[in-house]
């Protein structure tokens, strides 16, 4: 039977868009990984296509958990 991906690069990336958002990707982030999470800053993406017609990119978030360290999450 085939593996479902659930792809969710393009809801993160139109979250990004806008600084107004990231609160609402740090609420996703912290239900995620049962941590209250801030988001610090987001680095710049890098695309890693395989091929001509995939689009993905890869882009570094860094966080600050509950605990006042710095963590780095890839989107």
């Amino acid at each position: 039977m085939p593996q479902t991906h659930i792809r969710f690069d393009w809801a993160i990336k139109k979250l990004l868009r806008n600084k107004a958002n990231h609160v609402v990707l740090a609420g996703f982030l912290s239900e995620l990984l049962g941590k209250q999470i801030k988001i610090q800053s987001i680095l710049e993406s890098e695309s890693n296509q395989q091929a001509e017609d995939d689009k993905f990119n890869r882009v570094d978030i860094v966080a600050e958990n509950d605990q006042g360290e710095l963590i780095l999450i890839e989107v």
